[in-house]
C-alpha cells in the first residue's frame, strides 16, 4: 500500500514537472500558505491600528502598498486578509465537498425516484444565479464572515452533485462494482467503499476549478457588506472602502483587487494542471 501511494505521488510529480504553468500556480498557492501561516510574523505593521496622519499616502519602501484612508498599512492588511481568503475558500470546500459527492453519488447509485427528486432539487438550486443566491442568504442570516461561508456553501454543493452522479453512472455498471456486489457486499459498502472513492479525483479537481468563484463570491459579499466585517482585513471589503478614492487615491482599491486577480488565477491554474494529470486519458498520452 506505502510502495502504491509512493509510486502514485512519484508519477503526480513527474507530470507536474511538465506543466510549468501549472507549477507555478501552486507556487503562488504555497507562498499564500505560508503568508496566511506566518503573517504576524511577515507583515512590516498592525493590520489595525490606525494614523491618521499616514492616510492615503501613496506606496513608497516605507509602505510598499501606500496606506489607506485611516492610515493603516495597506500590505499588512493584505497579508492578514489572506488568512480570511485561505480560510473562507478550504471552510466552503470542506462542507460543499462531501454534501455535493454524497447527493451525487446516493441518486447516481439508487436511480428510480430517488435520483429524480435529488436531481430536480439540485436543479432548482442550479436555476438561480449563485452569487444572487448567496446573497439572499447572505442578508437574511445576517452580515459576517461565517454568514458568507454558509452562504456560498448552501449554493456551491448542486455541481459537484450533477458531477458525482455522472462518475457513478459509468462506475456502478464496472466488472469490480458487480464482483463486490456478487460476493454479498451491501449497498452501503457498495457505496462507500467501491463507487465514492472513484468519484474523489473528478470532485477535487472541480472544487479546485471551483476555489477561484468562491473567492469572487466571497469579495462580492464582502464588498457589499454582507461579509467580513471592519475592521477585519478582508480585501473585498477593502476595495468597497477604497472604491471613493479610486480617482486620487487609486491604491487603496487596486492592491486588494490585485490580490484578488493573482489568487483567483492561481487556483485555476493548479484546477486545469490537476486536471490534466488526474485525467486517465491524459495519463495514456
Amino acid at each position: 500500500m506505502l510502495s502504491r501511494l509512493r509510486r502514485s505521488l512519484g508519477n503526480a510529480l513527474d507530470k507536474l514537472s511538465h506543466e510549468p504553468v501549472g507549477m507555478l500556480g501552486f507556487l503562488v498557492l504555497s507562498l499564500l500558505v505560508i503568508v496566511a501561516i506566518f503573517a504576524p510574523l511577515i507583515a512590516p505593521y498592525s493590520p489595525s491600528t490606525q494614523n491618521l496622519e499616514q492616510a492615503l499616502l501613496p506606496p513608497s519602501w516605507a509602505h510598499w502598498a501606500g496606506t489607506d484612508e485611516f492610515g493603516r498599512d495597506i500590505l499588512s492588511r493584505l497579508i492578514y486578509g489572506t488568512r480570511i481568503t485561505i480560510q473562507t475558500v478550504l471552510a466552503v470546500s470542506l462542507i460543499v465537498g462531501p454534501i455535493g459527492m454524497l447527493i451525487g453519488i446516493v441518486a447516481g447509485f439508487a436511480g428510480g425516484r430517488t435520483d429524480a427528486i435529488l436531481m430536480r432539487f439540485t436543479d432548482i438550486v442550479l436555476s438561480f444565479p449563485s452569487l444572487i443566491l448567496a446573497l439572499a442568504f447572505a442578508a437574511a442570516i445576517g452580515a459576517g464572515l461565517q454568514t458568507a461561508i454558509i452562504a456560498i456553501s448552501l449554493t456551491g454543493w448542486p455541481p459537484i452533485a450533477r458531477l458525482a452522479r455522472a462518475e457513478t453512472l459509468i462506475v456502478r455498471n464496472t466488472d469490480y462494482v458487480a464482483a463486490a456486489r456478487l460476493y454479498g457486499a451491501s449497498p452501503l459498502r457498495l457505496l462507500f467503499l467501491y463507487i465514492a472513492p472513484m468519484c474523489i479525483p473528478s470532485v477535487v479537481v472541480r472544487l479546485t476549478l471551483n476555489m477561484a468563484g468562491i473567492i469572487l463570491t466571497a469579495a462580492a459579499l464582502g464588498f457589499l457588506g454582507l461579509g467580513a466585517q471592519p475592521p477585519a482585513p478582508e480585501w473585498g471589503a477593502m476595495i468597497s472602502s477604497g472604491r471613493r478614492f479610486m480617482l486620487d487615491n487609486w491604491w487603496v482599491a487596486v492592491m486588494p483587487g490585485i490580490a484578488i486577480l493573482l489568487t483567483s488565477l492561481a487556483f485555476n491554474l493548479v484546477g486545469d494542471t490537476l486536471r490534466d494529470i488526474l485525467d486517465p486519458r491524459h495519463a495514456r498520452s
